[in-house]
Order: structure tokens, then C-alpha cells, then sequence
């Protein structure tokens, strides 16, 4: 479940405001008539700052726009104190524009390298907090201009992925510039030499907070002269020699909190650590494999410090930190923030701990080592519950992160771990998230609704989302104006709509609409979130009535746009399935003609069974079979080109996945249901792939091939090209071997129409006397291959009791007995054409006494009452004059049994479809 992206924005209109401002006001006294007009702009201005408060600045402008006493308002400084632009395009128009309002901006928080060269642009020369992401492509330059042009910087973050560009000379200048810094933490710098770090010790006094994390190299030598540190982060960082920071960091007079999680620290290191400084309170060695293999430094005396490791009680050792009893268990950081501390050293090392727990549980989710199972299940999805009730923002979307990545076993294939997803469940993690995610911070909505959709691909937990009020959380995000958020809402309701049980209640929430409406919305540039919303609206077209609202809420149009301009393969799949699973309720609604109408839609499906995806082309077969069962969709597939690229898709896929080759052959199969299709199905070499296919050792696959060949075998030349090809030992092998009885049956089919008549020895090659003769010979041999195992077929389900029983009588019963025997459920979903009725009929007065059985059998699946074709084809049967052949045939004294008993049911049958016996 590789999802992640951001970006965009528009508009909120005035009435979402009115209908926060109503909640407000929900004293009897104070709530306006319903018919009243009220006019807004009488707010008073505290209650007008405190409702732009609640929104993004690109909201806050949108509605300080609508008249000149919010436009003031809307510019209140106060309100412009602090500025996430993680989710924006930024860049250096936008910082222009945003400069008169940014003269106060004191917390800056950005993504990605334009928007850090932007930055200097807002002029915001008194900013105090800066913290980036996404800074791989960060240059010494930028950063150096940065805090060149904000001297007044007190924090500076950089992470957590690497700053790749970012040198040891950039940190120079930080320190330079910067003199009034206390915090600086950076990830993944290549190299932080001593020179840089001489440099903070020198000029920032009172740093107080360092974190260089996943680093490659940091001269640790140098970092204990930074005597001001009272927090340091080396965790991930490689290359630490350990001698010397045991030798030389215990003697930082002011250190407290130490994190070396995710090193390769040993128990040496860490006892003296522990045992020789003064100061220090917290070591953090969280996933640290080498002091894992040696946990005796647990049971070593540290008076009044505290180790964490994957090895301790974690909660437990936070308590003891606190010299009230209370404090205890899993409530510690609740208990912590909910009391009236003034013990400052405490808050400041609980803010802390909260800060690297959530950035090294993350980072460990992320890596998913082995052998941690037992870690998440008693202490880590604790944990993560417990931070995502920080007070620290970044802090809360980390370990919405951190639940979101550690219940991922397999990414590729949407698989979670199951105990784990439910050990959230039980600690009360769902509600928790769907507070996060009513959240006016954009930044929280988007990671507690990326956990919400992991977690969901888990049946119970999808079934505790939805009932705590979850989709209805994520139909109004999937409605954001903020990219970021809307794909991760979408890609909820992708997970929930897998439940059949979430559908109904998605659509009534809006979610058909607001997932029809983003396709539109980001119909450019929005691959994460086109994905996830074809594929959620592929889901719900799966049941009939959400289909419908699929197709009312325009979603054709929109998903047949993806298909024909979409560039991603997960989009074009997602689209194809959509589409597919739209045109599968052709005989309870119109959208199967309505796509096949779509401007496009069939040229766009053809050519995407071109693809070099497989799970493209296997969509877009799907769709064309679907499609394949309307009339006017078949023809129009075929003048699109359909009938060779699907030819070339079966020729293609001898080694593909089953799923594939089964809509291959399903595809041609619906096509050959035309004789001309068939015809040029031949023409274009279609038969020998499906003979490959039939040879399949998939069941599902068998039976489309089988379809397919039966289809064909219709046409003369296709029954020759059949037996040319191999086709006859294939279909002989299904039909006595498959288990699928569909399969069986059509392989049966398709032998009976190749072998009906002499017709197909008069379209056989011209040749030399010897060739002919050999020629004959062999379909001689063929066909008595063919009768024998058509024959061994039908007695598969004939019971020699049951049929003297119905011989004997000809009472309702004993013929109910033998068609409940008799009886494939699924041919009952077959819908064959006049021709093929008419030939089944002459089948009767065949020759050969198993041919004459098996068109009485084929006649017998075709017409049990409840089949869904049985009355169209009672129909077709009184226009062929079924009935006095059917006579004939159960009273002919040289016929089998079968043939006889078989043939009376028919008849039978078409009395109770009330058609009347033809004379």
C-alpha cells in the first residue's frame, strides 16, 4: 500500500462557515429564525479571528475575500504566527503574495527544495522555528541563504528523510548565523565534521538540543565539546566509535536525555554511559541488534537513570520518572500532560522522549525488521496510541505514520498483519484516529486517515471504522480541498468498499459523488489520488445499486477519461476494473450500453490490453468481456480493433497469471458469440491460443477457453482449424478431467457441433489422393475420440435407478430426481442464439444415439425453470419446432435411455414455461 503524495487547493464556499457558526449557537435564545437572514459580518471580530483560526491560509484568504471588514480581519497578525505549507505548491509567487501578512511568522513548516528557496521571499525576518521535509534536493547554498536571512532562528529541523546535498559547510553557516539556536536536528547528512560542530559549540551558547540522525558520519570527539546539550540525537547514525563517546560524552555537564537508537552501540558503551555521567537521566537504545544480544545491562544498578530498549518496560520506566505513584502504566504521557507539573527538567524530557519515540518508532515500523512481533503487540502500538495525544503536531502525525506502516507486512499486495491491527483496535486506536482526522490541521487529517485505510484492509477493524462513523470522516475528507488529504481519504474508502456490508453506507454518506468528483479535481498531475479513487469506485460499482449511483454521479465519463488519458499503470488498472465491474449488471441496469456509448471508452480498452502491465491488460480484457454481452458492444469492440489485440493478448499470455488468461479467453468468448467475429476470431489465428489456454491447469480459465472453442466450433472452418490445431485432444481432456462441470460441458459442446454432421470433411483441405485419405483417417480418429468421451460424459450424470424409475413412470417426481442429477447451476446463465437452439434441435434427429443424448441434455440445462435464459429459450424453441422432434426422440425405440429421459424433461419444461407444443 505505497501511498503517499500532496499539493492542491480551491475554494471553500461561505456556507461551510455558516454551518460551523449554527453549531455554535445552539442555545435556544441566541439561534435566529430558520427564516431570518443573517448577516455575518455582524460577528464580532474575536469570534470572526477565532473561526479563521480554524482554517488554512489559502481558506483564510479565500474568505477574507468576501468583504472589506474580514479582508482586515483576515489579516490579523495573530492569525499569522504560523504557517504550514506542507500541502501547497509553494514557491516564490506564492511567498510574494504572503509576505504582507508574514511580518510576525515565527514557526515556518515547508516541504521539498522549491519551497525552500522560496522561504527567504515571506521576508519574515523574525521567524523563530523552521522545520522541513521531503530535503533530499536541499543545497548548502539554499540553507546557507536561509539562515543568512533569519538570524533569529531558534529551531531548525530537517527531516526525516535525508538531507542528501546538505554538508558539514551549511552547518558552519547555521552556526554563524544563528546565534540565539537551541535546536538543530538534521537527518542524514553524509558527513557532520568536527569543524562544523566546533562551529555550534562556539557560537550557539545555548543549543541545547542536537539531533544528527541517520548520519553516515559525525565526529563524535567533537560533539562533547558542545557543552550547552542537555537533549542529543545520534540514533541511526553508522560509523560511531563507541570508545569515545563512552570516554568523553558522560562528561557533558548538562546532558539529560541521550538517543542512540537504531546503532550499533554495545553494553559497554552504554554502562559506562549510564554509570559515569552526572547529569544524564534517559538513555534511549531502542533496536539496537548488538545490545540486544546481551540484555544483562537490564539487570545492572543505575541509580536514577533510566535505559529504554526493546528489552525494558517502557511505560514502566517512564513512571519512574515521576515521583507520584499515579503515574504508572500505559496513562504515563496522558497522566503527564493532563497534571499541573511545574517541574520544568521533567516537562522538557517527557516533550523529548515524545519527540525521538516517535521518530525512532517510526523509522522501525518503516524498516520492519524481524522478530519485533511481540515488541508492537505488548509496547509498540501502545506507545504510538499514547503520542498520537501529544501536543506536539509533528509528533501526533509521526505516530499516525508509525500505525499506519507497522500493520504493513506486504506493500505491493495490501497485506497487513492482523494481530496487529486489531491490538489498535483494543487499545481504543480507531476513535483516537478519528478524532485526529476531524482535526482542522491538514497535515494530522492526512496521516490518521493513511492509518485509517491500512488498518481497514482488516475486516473487524473496517467494521469498527465504519461504526464509530469513519466513513462518513472520510467522505468529507475525500471532499478536501488539500490533495494529500483526499487521496489518503480515498484511499479509506477504497479498503472499506472491499466490505460488501460498507458499500450502501458510503453512498449515502456522499462517497460516490465526492470519488467521481476528484477524478475531475485532479484528473492532472494526481496519480496517487486517481488511483485510489478509481479503484474505490471500482469496488462500488461491483454492487448493482451503487452502480447506479456511480453512473448518475457521472462516473463513466469519468472513469472512461482515466482509461484514455490516464499515464500510471495503477490508474489505467484501477479504471479498466471499474469499468469492468460497471458493465457486469447488464441485466439489472443500462450501464453496460452506457459505457459502450462512452465516447472512447472501447478504442481506450483495446488499446490498453497492449499495455506492458499485466494487471492493465488483464482490467481492460475483463472490461471488454463484460462489455462483450450488449449487442451493439460487441460489434463496436470488434470495429475498434478488439478482436486482434485480444487474438495477440491470448497468444501472449500462455505464461501469464490465470487471472489474465482467464479474461483473455472470456473476452473472445464474448466476441465469438457473433458468427463474424468468430469467423475473423479464426481468421486471425485465435484458435490455437485458446487451445493452449484450455490446457490450463486453472479452473476458472478452463471454462472461458472451453466457452470460447465451443463458440467457434459453431463455424465449420473453426472446426476444422480446431482439429488441425490439436484442439480435439484438449477438449477431450477437459471434458473428461476438468473439475469445473462447466468446463466439461462446453468441452463436450464444442466436440458435438465439430462432429455432428460430415460437414466438416467438406471444408477440408485439397490435396493429393494419399493426403486426403490420411486427412480422413484422421478425423475419423477424432471423432470417435470425441463421441466416446462426449458419451462417457453424460453418464456422469445419469443414475441407472433414477432412469428406470422415470422410464417407468411418468409421474413429476421421478423426472425431478433425474433433472436434480442432471442438473450444472451455472449453464443456467448461458444465453445461446436461435442458431444455436435450432442446431441442437437437428442434433436430435442425428445418427449417432450420443450425439442425440447430448443435444437433449445441452436443451435439458438450457430451459430448467429459474435458469435466467430458460424462457427466451422455451421461445426459441417453439420457433424450431422443438417440440414434435423432442416427441420423437423420447419415444424412438433405438434411442438411448438418456437420450429418451432427457428429452422428456425438455418438454416438461417448455409446459411450464407455458409455450405452446407445436402440431
Amino acid at each position: 500500500m505505497s501511498r503517499r503524495v500532496r499539493r492542491k487547493v480551491a475554494k471553500k464556499g461561505k456556507d461551510n462557515v455558516v454551518s460551523l457558526s449554527y453549531h455554535e449557537l445552539e442555545d435556544e435564545d441566541l439561534r435566529p429564525e430558520r427564516n431570518e437572514s443573517v448577516d455575518w459580518t455582524s460577528l464580532p471580530d474575536d469570534t470572526v479571528i477565532q473561526l479563521f483560526s480554524c482554517l488554512n491560509y489559502r481558506d483564510r484568504e479565500s474568505l477574507s475575500s468576501t468583504c472589506r471588514t474580514w479582508r482586515g480581519l483576515g489579516g490579523s497578525q495573530c492569525l499569522w504566527s504560523s504557517l504550514d505549507l506542507r500541502a501547497h505548491k509553494f514557491d516564490t509567487g506564492m511567498a510574494t503574495s504572503l509576505a504582507s501578512r508574514c511580518v510576525n511568522l515565527q514557526k515556518l513548516r515547508f516541504r521539498g527544495a522549491e519551497s525552500a528557496d522560496a522561504i527567504i521571499h515571506l521576508q519574515a525576518k523574525d521567524l523563530r522555528e523552521i522545520s522541513g521535509d521531503y530535503c533530499r534536493k536541499i543545497t548548502d547554498a539554499t540553507l546557507s541563504v536561509i539562515v543568512a536571512r533569519h538570524e533569529a532562528l531558534e529551531s531548525l529541523q530537517l527531516g526525516p528523510d535525508f538531507c542528501e546535498r546538505i554538508t558539514g559547510d551549511a552547518i558552519k553557516a547555521i552556526a554563524i548565523c544563528c546565534p540565539k539556536l537551541k535546536k538543530l536536528r538534521l537527518s542524514g547528512i553524509r558527513d557532520v565534521h568536527a569543524d562544523a560542530i566546533n562551529a555550534l559549540a562556539k557560537h550557539c551558547l545555548n543549543l541545547v538540543d542536537v539531533g544528527f540522525l541517520d548520519c553516515l558520519n559525525v565526529d563524535e570527539a567533537a560533539l562533547g565539546n558542545i557543552v550547552s546539550v542537555q537533549f542529543l540525537s545520534v540514533a541511526g547514525t553508522s560509523n560511531m566509535k563507541w570508545g569515545v563517546v563512552s570516554l568523553l560524552w558522560h562528561k557533558l555537564p548538562k546532558l539529560i536525555g541521550l538517543d542512540v537508537s537504531r546503532t550499533d552501540i554495545g553494553p559497554t558503551a552504554v554502562y559506562r554511559l549510564l554509570s559515569a555521567s552526572q547529569s544524564l537521566k534517559v538513555l534511549c537504545a531502542l533496536n539496537c541488534a548488538v545490545l540486544e544480544e546481551d540484555t544483562s545491562i537490564s539487570t545492572v544498578k543505575t541509580k536514577g537513570k533510566l535505559l529504554l530498549a526493546l528489552f525494558t518496560d517502557i511505560f514502566r520506566g517512564l513512571s519512574s520518572l515521576f515521583a507520584e505513584t499515579t503515574k504508572k502504566g500505559r496513562n504515563v504521557f496522558l497522566d503527564w500532560r493532563c497534571s499541573k507539573n511545574n517541574d520544568k527538567n521533567l516537562n522538557e524530557i517527557m516533550t523529548w522522549l515524545e519527540w525521538i519515540l516517535s521518530h525512532t518508532l517510526l523509522r522501525t515500523a518503516e524498516s520492519n525488521p524481524q522478530g519485533l512481533d511481540n515488541f508492537w503487540l505488548k509496547q509498540g502500538a501502545a506507545l504510538l496510541l499514547s503520542l498520537m495525544q501529544s501536543s506536539q503536531e509533528d509528533v501526533q502525525e509521526r505516530a499516525a505514520t508509525g500505525l499506519a506502516t507497522f500493520v504493513v507486512i506486504d506493500d505491493e499486495n495490501a497485506s497487513i498483519d492482523c494481530e496487529r491491527a486489531e491490538a489498535v483496535m483494543r487499545d481504543g486506536g480507531i476513535r483516537l484516529l478519528l478524532n485526529l482526522a476531524k482535526s482542522w490541521r491538514e497535515g494530522l487529517q492526512s496521516e490518521a486517515a493513511k492509518a485509517i485505510a491500512n488498518l481497514s484492509v482488516n475486516a473487524n477493524v473496517a467494521k469498527a471504522v465504519a461504526e464509530e462513523g469513519g466513513i462518513n470522516i472520510l467522505a468529507g475528507l475525500a471532499r478536501s480541498m488539500n490533495r494529500l488529504v483526499a487521496e489518503e481519504a480515498a484511499g479509506g474508502l477504497w479498503n472499506l468498499s472491499v466490505g460488501e456490508e460498507h458499500k450502501a453506507a458510503i453512498a449515502e454518506a456522499g462517497g460516490v459523488k465526492a470519488l467521481v468528483d476528484l477524478i475531475f479535481k485532479w484528473s492532472s498531475g494526481g496519480d496517487g489520488v486517481l488511483e485510489r479513487a478509481a479503484g474505490a469506485l471500482a469496488n462500488l460499482a461491483a454492487d448493482d445499486k451503487c452502480s447506479m449511483e456511480v453512473a448518475i454521479a457521472g462516473g463513466v465519463h469519468a472513469l472512461v477519461m482515466l482509461a484514455r488519458n490516464g499515464k500510471f499503470e495503477g490508474v489505467q488498472e484501477q479504471a479498466a476494473r471499474a469499468l469492468a465491474n460497471l458493465a457486469a449488471h447488464g441485466d439489472s441496469n443500462s450501464n453496460n450500453a452506457a459505457v459502450g456509448q462512452e465516447a472512447g471508452a472501447l478504442e481506450a480498452l483495446v488499446q490498453l490490453t497492449r499495455s506492458p502491465h499485466e494487471g492493465v491488460r488483464q482490467e481492460a480484457a475483463g472490461a471488454l468481456w463484460n462489455l462483450s454481452f450488449d449487442d451493439r458492444n460487441r460489434e463496436a469492440i470488434a470495429a475498434a480493433g478488439g478482436v486482434e489485440a485480444l487474438v495477440t493478448l491470448a497468444q501472449s499470455c500462455s505464461n501469464a497469471s490465470p487471472g489474465l488468461q482467464e479474461r483473455a479467453a472470456g473476452a473472445l468468448w464474448g466476441l465469438s458469440v457473433s458468427e463474424a467475429n468468430s469467423i475473423a476470431i479464426g481468421r486471425e489465428g485465435g484458435v490455437a491460443p485458446l487451445i493452449a489456454l484450455a490446457r490450463s491447469d486453472a479452473e476458472d480459465v478452463h471454462e472461458t477457453a472451453a466457452g470460447a472453442l465451443w463458440n467457434l466450433a459453431f463455424n465449420h472452418s473453426n472446426a476444422l482449424r480446431i482439429v488441425e490445431e490439436g484442439g480435439v485432444p484438449a477438449l477431450v481432456h477437459l471434458c473428461s478431467s476438468s473439475v469445473s462441470k462447466m468446463a466439461r460441458f462446453m468441452a463436450a459442446l464444442a466436440l458435438a457441433y465439430m462432429f455432428d454432421g460430415s460437414r466438416i470433411d467438406e471444408f477440408a483441405p485439397m490435396g493429393t489422393s494419399s493426403e486426403i485419405t490420411s486427412k480422413s483417417v484422421s478425423l475419423d480418429g477424432a471423432r470417435r475420440m470425441a463421441l466416446k468421451h462426449i458419451e462417457a460424459f453424460i453418464l456422469t450424470f445419469s443414475d441407472p435407478q433414477a432412469f428406470a424409475a422415470a422410464a417407468a413412470s411418468s409421474a413429476p417426481a421421478a423426472l425431478a430426481q433425474v433433472t436434480e442429477r442432471a442438473r450444472i447451476q451455472e449453464a443456467g446463465h448461458l444465453r445461446c442464439s436461435g442458431a444455436e437452439i435450432g442446431r441442437f434441435v437437428s442434433m436430435l434427429r442425428n445418427a449417432s444415439s450420443i450425439l442425440k443424448a447430448c443435444a437433449a441434455f445441452a436443451l435439458l440445462q438450457f430451459t430448467i425453470p429459474g435458469g435466467r435464459h430458460a424462457v427466451h429459450h422455451a421461445s426459441l424453441m417453439q420457433g424450431a419446432g422443438a417440440a414434435r422432434v423432442l416427441r420423437a426422440a423420447a419415444a424412438a425405440a433405438t434411442a438411448p435411455i438418456e437420450a429418451k429421459i432427457f428429452a422428456r424433461i425438455v418438454l416438461r419444461n417448455l409446459e411450464h414455461h407455458q409455450v405452446e407444443p407445436s402440431i
